[in-house]
């Protein structure tokens, strides 16, 4: 009941997490690509820096931004942070239900580090928290006022934290620990940036001041960041999902290109709502094909040889049973899965089950090293080697 209970709380929270995180990209998305169609028209009022035009379920909306703030503001001004808020929230109340709760399987991985569960978690939480630091750090010192040295900066943290991740926890706990790192950039910005920034705005227009322009100016720049970020973050959120972005032993050149790849997508689709043509910008998108075409070529299976002589069947049940039989039976008896169904439903407590699931266990404990969660049972690459060779033979 146990496991079935952790479940459902997973996937509530999980739930609830896509629906803010819809509801942040959306407003992320919206809001850069209505900074980018401002235009100065005649006629505009006071402070105005530009306005849009734009027409949606059934109707026009005409829609004004000042450089600083307006003389007056009405009392029912709307404030965009808290699909920001709920968004981390969520995602950090599935890190605890789905990587702390059982972080001796889902984050320690001993073929990577000897630690014990709660070191785990505390590392876990001191990274996100230093992730933040050092990306604020950057943002705040010269290196900030050149875009082009910022960015360059800024993805090398972030392919820097990817390496150190993928020295401290299991293969899948790094990767998502990298989305985490980035989502919690995300969400301090909106908490720790721009929403304290446009209240200090706020403040000074109530108290018949002028606004300090620098203000918005900040909270723009940390918005658009948020803007390039959320494709990566996007694919990095369901990487537990695929083995093989995470089986690699340098897993982090992975995330670079994936990096690499998402920014270049957002860069050409800002541009284009900026008003640059097409084809001044167009060389963003072979670049962020070819990151892709580099990352599913250096994650691409490497093909299983039958051994010489071939493999057993025995052979094979000993390992099948030593190492995934406790969680993929007709009843769990590991601790996370007992009193449940077995993971997915997939039984391999006979040789019928290992072959019925042949291109699970491929891609989980052959090709990549996802299963067993963990690696509680010490699986070594022979075995793996030997698993890979008898599916091989079938």
């Amino acid at each position: 009941m146990t496991a079935f209970a952790l479940d459902w709380i997973n996937l509530a929270i999980r739930w609830f997490h896509i629906i803010v995180g819809i509801a942040w990209i959306g407003a992320s998305f919206h809001f850069v690509w209505l900074d980018f169609s401002l235009r100065a028209r005649e006629g505009m009022a006071k402070g105005v820096y530009g306005s849009s035009w734009l027409v949606h379920g059934g109707g026009f909306y005409h829609v004004e931004k000042y450089l600083v703030a307006p003389e007056t503001l009405p009392h029912d001004l709307h404030w965009f942070k808290w699909e920001a808020y709920l968004t981390f929230l969520t995602g950090f109340a599935l890190l605890v239900v789905q990587y702390y709760w059982n972080a001796s399987a889902f984050l320690v991985d001993p073929a990577v580090l000897q630690m014990t569960a709660g070191e785990a978690i505390i590392i876990s939480v001191l990274t996100l928290l230093g992730g933040w630091i050092a990306y604020d750090l950057l943002c705040r010192s010269p290196i900030g006022e050149r875009t082009g040295l910022l960015a360059v900066c800024v993805f090398a943290l972030i392919v820097g934290a990817a390496y150190l991740f993928g020295q401290v926890f299991s293969g899948r706990g790094a990767f998502i620990h990298v989305g985490a790192m980035v989502g919690t950039m995300m969400a301090a910005n909106v908490f720790r940036v721009i929403i304290p920034n446009q209240k200090k705005i706020t403040a000074s227009l109530l108290a018949g001041e002028a606004p300090d322009p620098k203000l918005g100016k900040i909270g723009k720049q940390r918005s658009l960041h948020n803007n390039y970020l959320t494709l990566p973050v996007l694919l990095f959120m369901v990487s537990n999902h695929y083995p093989f972005l995470y089986a690699h032993p340098r897993a982090w050149l992975v995330v670079a290109l994936i990096v690499l790849s998402g920014g270049m997508i957002r860069h050409f689709l800002n541009r284009v709502d900026a008003g640059d043509t097409p084809a001044s910008v167009v060389w963003a998108l072979p670049v962020a094909a070819l990151a892709l075409i580099v990352a599913i070529y250096w994650t691409s299976p490497t093909p299983q040889a039958p051994q010489a002589g071939g493999v057993t069947d025995a052979a094979i049940s000993q390992i099948v049973t030593t190492h995934c039989v406790m969680c993929h039976a007709a009843k769990p008896t590991h601790q996370a899965f007992k009193g449940a169904e077995p993971p997915k439903g997939v039984m391999l407590d006979t040789l019928d089950g290992v072959r019925k699931n042949a291109a699970q266990i491929l891609a989980q404990a052959v090709q990549g090293r996802a299963m067993p969660l963990g690696n509680e049972t010490g699986i070594t690459d022979a075995d793996r080697a030997t698993l890979g060779a008898w599916l091989a033979q079938q």
